[in-house]
C-alpha cells in the first residue's frame, strides 16, 4: 500500500491554499487580497513614511544646525551688547561710540560654522542687524515700564542688540514647509550697567577723603551737574598748595598700597606705579599687601585696612607741602599723563620711571584731548581714558601704619590746564585739575555683593556699576 501524497497527509489551511478568482488571478485564499492590491498598499505606506523619515533626519541634522546658528548669533550679539554698554558713559556722543563698537564687534563674528559674515548677503542666505536700542532702565527695555522710551546719550544705561540670520535647511528643505531651503533665526540680547558695586576692580589708586561722610550720594563733593573743578594735590602737611586756575575746590590725594612684589611682568616699582596711573589697578593672584581679603586689583567698600603705598624702596607718607614730590606720586602722575599724550617724553618721567619710553608707547591717549575746563562733561566726546574712578575714604592716613576706611567710589574727568596744555607730572605738589562727574561710567570689573565680608551696605545706593548681560 503506497504512502499518501504529502498534501493529503498535512491538511492545508484554507486561507493558505491557492485559489483562483473570477478575474483569473490567484490569491492566498478566501480572505487574501490580490497581489496587485498588496503592491498598491506598499506604495501608499512608502509615500506616508518618506516625509516621516525626512522629518526625522531633519530633527537629527537640521535642528542641530539651527541650534548651532542660534548659539553663534547669540554669542555675537552678546559680545556686541557688552562692548556697546561699556561706552555708555553719560555723554552726548556716547551712543555714537556704542553703535560704532557694536558694529565692529559684530563684524568680527561669523555664523553657520563660522563661514558667513553677519550683515552680508551670501547667496540664498541673508542676515540683518537691527540698529541698537538704548534705554535708561531695564524695565524700559523689557517693556514693563510704560515710560521706557529710548534714552539719549546722557541717560542711556542699557543697550539691546537684535540680529536675524537665515539658517540653511537640508532634509527639511525636501518638505513643503522648507521649500525655500532656509529659515530665519532671530536673537535679542540686552546688556547694561549693573547696580552700584561693593567692590570695584581696575580703578585708579588715587584715594581722596570725603568732604562729608554723611552724604552717601556725593560725599560732599558737590552736584555732578554743577561742573565743579577740583585741584587735586598730593597729600602733604603744612600750608595747602595754591589752587590751579579755574578750580574752586581742592582735594588732597594719596596713592593706596598696591605694590605687587610677585609681579613678573611689570617688576620694577616705578613701572608698576606708572601702569597704575595709566590704566588702573592690575589683576594679580598675590595677596593684598594691606592684609585685606579684597584682591590686589580691587578696592572694597567698608574695607578698614586700606593703606598708603609702602614698599622696600619707596613710601607715600605725606611730606611737607614745601618738599619735593615723592617718587611714588611722580611715577603715578606720569601714567596719568599718558592719557593725554604718549609721544612726548617729559624729562621728569624719563628719569622718574625706569622704563617710561617703552611703557608709554603701550597706552594710547584719550580720543578727546581738547574738551577743556570751559565745557561741561556731557560735551566730552572721548573714550573714557580721561575718566578716573577713585576710592573715597573717611580720612587720608598720615603714615603707612594708619589704615583708612573705604566709603565708596566716585569719578572725575581729568582736565587740561587752563591754557589748554596737558597736566604737568613734575608739578611740585603733584597738582592737576579734575571735574567731579559722579559715577556715570561703568568700571572694568567688580562685585555687587559683599563677598569679602567688608560690611559693605546692601545694597549700595549710589556709585559706579559694571557691564552685565541681562538676557
Amino acid at each position: 500500500m503506497g504512502r499518501a501524497p504529502w498534501s493529503a497527509r498535512v491538511p492545508l489551511d484554507p486561507l493558505l491554499r491557492p485559489t483562483k478568482h473570477a478575474d483569473g488571478g490567484v490569491g492566498r485564499g478566501p480572505g487574501g487580497p490580490p497581489h496587485n492590491q498588496r503592491g498598491s498598499m506598499s506604495l501608499q505606506l512608502a509615500v506616508i513614511l518618506v516625509p516621516v523619515v525626512f522629518g526625522m533626519m531633519g530633527f537629527a541634522l537640521d535642528l542641530g544646525r539651527l541650534y548651532l546658528v542660534r548659539g553663534e548669533l547669540n554669542q555675537a550679539a552678546a559680545a556686541a551688547a557688552i562692548a556697546a554698554a561699556s561706552q555708555l558713559i553719560g555723554t552726548a556722543t556716547s551712543l555714537d561710540h556704542a553703535g560704532t563698537v557694536a558694529t565692529q564687534t559684530l563684524a568680527l563674528n561669523k555664523y553657520n560654522f563660522g563661514s558667513l559674515t553677519l550683515g552680508q548677503d551670501t547667496g540664498n542666505l541673508t542676515s540683518t542687524i537691527t540698529d541698537p536700542a538704548y534705554f535708561a532702565s531695564v524695565a524700559g527695555a523689557i517693556g514693563t515700564d510704560p515710560n521706557g522710551a529710548s534714552a539719549d546719550g546722557t541717560t542711556a544705561r542699557h543697550v539691546q542688540i537684535s540680529v536675524t540670520a537665515d539658517a540653511p535647511l537640508l532634509f527639511w528643505s525636501l518638505l513643503s514647509a522648507g521649500a525655500s531651503r532656509k529659515t530665519p533665526v532671530a536673537v535679542q540680547v540686552l546688556a547694561g550697567v549693573s547696580a552700584p558695586l561693593c567692590t570695584a576692580c581696575g580703578i585708579e589708586p588715587f584715594a581722596i577723603a570725603a568732604k562729608d561722610a554723611s552724604d552717601l550720594l556725593n560725599f560732599g563733593l558737590g552736584d555732578p551737574a554743577a561742573d565743579v573743578h577740583y585741584t587735586f594735590y598730593y597729600n602733604c602737611t603744612g600750608t595747602v598748595p595754591t589752587f590751579l586756575p579755574n578750580s574752586g575746590q581742592s582735594a588732597a590725594y594719596t596713592i593706596i598700597n598696591r605694590y605687587d612684589s610677585a609681579n613678573t611682568t611689570v617688576t620694577e616699582e616705578t613701572d608698576q606705579l606708572f601702569r597704575l596711573g595709566a590704566a588702573g589697578l592690575m589683576s594679580s593672584t598675590a595677596p593684598n599687601p594691606t592684609g585685606s581679603p579684597v584682591p590686589l586689583g580691587c578696592v572694597g567698600i567698608g574695607d578698614a585696612l586700606e593703606a598708603v603705598w609702602v614698599s622696600p624702596t619707596f613710601s607715600a607718607v605725606p611730606p611737607t607741602c614745601t618738599s619735593a614730590l615723592p617718587p611714588v606720586a611722580l611715577a603715578a602722575l606720569c601714567g596719568l599723563y599718558s592719557r593725554f599724550d604718549n609721544l612726548t617724553l617729559p624729562t621728569a618721567c624719563t628719569t622718574g620711571v625706569t622704563n617710561y619710553t617703552a611703557l608709554s608707547a603701550a597706552y594710547l591717549p584719550d580720543t578727546d584731548i581738547v574738551t577743556g575746563q570751559g565745557d561741561i562733561y556731557s560735551t566730552y566726546f572721548g573714550n573714557g581714558r580721561r575718566v578716573i574712578t577713585v576710592p573715597v575714604v573717611d580720612a587720608l592716613a598720615p603714615n603707612t601704619a594708619t589704615p583708612m576706611v573705604v566709603l565708596g567710589f566716585r569719578q572725575f574727568l581729568v582736565q587740561l590746564a587752563a591754557d589748554g596744555t596737558f597736566l604737568n607730572p613734575s608739578d611740585a605738589n603733584g597738582r592737576f585739575v579734575a571735574t567731579y562727574i559722579g559715577s556715570p561710567m561703568p568700571v572694568k570689573q567688580g562685585y555687587i555683593d559683599d563677598r569679602f565680608a567688608q560690611s559693605c551696605p546692601a545694597p549700595v545706593t549710589s556709585g559706579p556699576g559694571k557691564v552685565v548681560l541681562h538676557r
